[in-house]
């Protein structure tokens, strides 16, 4: 198991005060990452849209990253909330 540092943007830097949260991710990919935030949020913060990880995009610090995607060797992605406006 890894754990992975996640830096929180938009709606999830409301979750910790210091904008980040650390994730045991089993296996080596962004969507599993995905995937084991989504369940911690259910847990830990029950009130929170933990389906909004879903629709947020994971990014290291050169790129945004896709499902399948390794992620990074340093273990710390940020997680970008999709916005809305003109």
């Amino acid at each position: 198991m890894k754990e992975i540092v996640v830096q929180l943007f938009g709606a999830f830097s409301e979750l910790d005060p210091q904008r980040e949260i650390s994730v045991p991710v089993e296996g080596g990919q962004v969507i599993d990452l995905r995937r084991a935030l989504r369940a911690l949020l259910q847990q830990r913060y029950p009130q929170f849209r933990a389906g909004l990880v879903d629709y947020s995009a994971f990014a290291d610090e050169q790129r945004v990253l896709r499902d399948n995607d390794v992620l990074p060797g340093d273990g710390r992605v940020a997680i970008l909330p999709p916005v809305s406006g003109g």
